[in-house]
């Protein structure tokens, strides 16, 4: 297909980041555009109508949303340096470890951000319950034995975990919490080195300051408005 690829994202949003790495670790020149989330562009609105988020790819005169989807756009678009394996059964493996990623682990870690108390120490228990799951799917699971859970090199599930995963150091920072233990989690710990390590993901990924100056305001804003909730419905 003739045409330019643009990609609509923001600088904060790890699935932004999954795309800018797949199309980094592809080769695919693309042009940025980053967009003002409090201010929703007609761009964004025009070609994600559904969802009216981030990130949106555009090639030529078509639009993908969703950023699985779009990976794997990319990668059948794309066919050199391919991110995902031609094998079946190890395909389906990926795109169910990478539902659990988004479904299961992101959500927990997002709740041990936004709340307090005994709210937060059961979204923390439930952080850790599906590391546990990720740790023995490396030590003795289908993916047993690698450096990344795509072999050798990174692949389609490292790039829907690892982007993510780029904020469990600063939410530790933020809440004061510990959400990645090396003893209890060697495996995943020792992967997620890795991938950060990856010059791609250097490149992709935000400076490690810039995103703590970041979670610190939202942080004290989602403080104040729990403040405020609670004082309101008090006075209820």
């Amino acid at each position: 297909m003739a045409g330019g690829v643009k990609l609509i994202g923001a600088w904060t949003s790890s699935y932004t980041h999954r795309v800018q790495l797949a199309l980094k670790l592809k080769g695919v020149e693309f042009e940025y555009m980053e967009e003002d989330l409090r201010n929703k562009s007609p761009l964004l609105l025009l070609h994600n109508p559904v969802y009216k988020k981030v990130p949106v790819l555009l090639h030529g005169e078509d639009a993908v949303a969703e950023s699985t989807v779009i990976l794997e756009y990319i990668d059948e678009t794309w066919k050199q340096d391919p991110i995902m394996t031609a094998n079946p059964y190890e395909r389906a493996k990926v795109r169910f470890w990478s539902h659990f990623a988004d479904d299961k682990l992101g959500p927990a870690v997002g709740e041990v951000f936004r709340l307090r108390g005994e709210e937060q120490k059961s979204a923390l228990d439930q952080v850790n319950h599906n590391l546990k799951m990720l740790e023995e799917e490396l030590a003795q699971g289908f993916f047993k034995g690698r450096k990344f859970f795509g072999g050798e090199k990174i692949g389609f599930l490292d790039i829907v975990i690892g982007c993510g995963s780029s904020w469990l150091w600063v939410f530790e920072e933020v809440v004061g919490v510990k959400l990645v233990d090396a003893e209890a989690f060697p495996r995943f710990f020792s992967w997620l080195r890795d991938f950060e390590e990856q010059p791609e993901v250097k490149e992709t990924i935000p400076p490690a300051d810039k995103l703590l100056e970041y979670a610190k305001g939202l942080h004290q804003m989602i403080s104040v408005a729990t403040v405020e909730e609670i004082t309101t419905s008090k006075r209820v």
